[in-house]
């Protein structure tokens, strides 16, 4: 059983960064595509980015293109969101998401998509204020 686990959410001010890590568990991390999703309060969870076995092949949500930036460490089991020039609708909780793959690919167009994925964290709030 892989267990996910979000770190470093909070508050902090609209143009302010944070970065968020998800912790993962067990010796196959580098071999999940793995990804970040948001939800915010009274809305459907969202994609943000997706990455694959490295930090090559990465698709993002076009909401936070150029100021998300998603890398992975896989020595470190762990994957991170530096997210930059934060707004308000970028307020919500954000969940880390794995899926083992046989082969390395792409996230593509099934990465994009929440039920693609086996294994989610517990998430962590991140709130901008204006």
């Amino acid at each position: 059983q892989v267990q996910l686990v979000e770190s470093g959410g909070g508050l902090v001010q609209a143009g302010g960064s944070l970065r968020l890590s998800c912790a993962a568990s067990g010796p196959t991390f580098s071999r999940f595509v793995m990804a970040w999703f948001r939800q915010a309060p009274g809305k459907e969870r969202e994609f943000v980015v997706a990455i694959g076995w490295n930090d090559f092949t990465t698709k993002y949500a076009d909401s936070v293109k150029g100021r998300f930036t998603i890398s992975r460490v896989n020595a470190q089991n762990t994957l991170y969101l530096q997210m930059n020039s934060l707004k308000p609708e970028d307020t919500a909780v954000y969940y880390c998401a794995a899926r083992p793959t046989i082969t390395a690919q792409a996230p593509g167009i099934m990465g994009m998509m929440g039920s693609w994925y086996t294994y989610w964290g517990q998430g962590t709030q991140v709130t901008v204020s204006s």
